[in-house]
């Protein structure tokens, strides 16, 4: 059983104590390509040892042809290019790893900006490309965490919290319980519109008028 899973992708490694708690008690681990790199080198920080990842995957064009062959046996290869290797994770830790309670994606953010962008973006797409019910799929960073709706939902996260809400549906109306600044006049017709908030309450409520995809991001 693999409760715990963390993916590792090539931005931003991070520096902080939770995500490395995250991947220190991760059930598996798993590298997005020249994020080995990254890995290896902060391993020894990690964990008190040296370690590796269970699994390392993607097209493998960013992992040096010298750290392919050492480290064949842990390397799986996918050069499908409609995909990028965060999704290819995603999917293969779906595919292939019984009892999957939650995915911890890090090291996502930070360095070019349309990755960050579309790497972010991409957790509002795996809500309807992959079931993922009874399992929670975050994003987290040194800054935060970020998370993806497609329902309503109530969630507990503690007062005064910065909190950023991002959907593409401009249809989509959110009447919110628990924020400083209510959403439930918000048009969502840029990116901008529901950033910047604040939590008041324990407990945020988020009503969604109708099924779609959104991104919470918490500080």
């Amino acid at each position: 059983m693999f409760s715990k899973v963390v993916i590792i992708c090539d931005g931003k490694f991070p520096r902080t104590e939770y995500p490395h708690y995250l991947i220190r008690t991760a059930d598996y681990i798993i590298c997005c390509d020249g994020a080995l790199k990254k890995f290896l080198r902060n391993s020894l920080s990690i964990f008190g040892e040296e370690r590796l990842p269970d699994l390392v995957i993607g097209d493998m064009d960013t992992l040096p042809a010298s750290m392919q062959k050492k480290y064949a046996d842990i390397i799986l290869k996918e050069t499908e290019q409609e995909h990028n290797d965060q999704t290819k994770a995603v999917r293969w830790a779906l595919n292939n790893l019984k009892g999957i309670e939650t995915i911890h994606i890090l090291g996502a953010t930070g360095g070019r900006a349309d990755h960050t962008i579309g790497n972010t973006s991409l957790l509002m797409e795996y809500t309807r490309m992959f079931d993922l019910k009874d399992i929670t799929i975050e994003m987290v960073s040194d800054d935060g965490t970020i998370f993806p709706i497609n329902d309503t939902i109530e969630f507990e996260c503690g007062p005064g919290r910065s909190i950023s809400i991002f959907t593409p549906d401009n249809s989509l109306r959110i009447r919110s319980e628990g924020l400083m600044y209510p959403t439930d006049d918000v048009v969502f017709d840029n990116w901008w519109k529901a950033t910047l908030n604040k939590t008041v309450q324990d407990n945020v409520r988020l009503e969604l008028s109708h099924r779609s995809i959104a991104l919470i991001m918490l500080d």
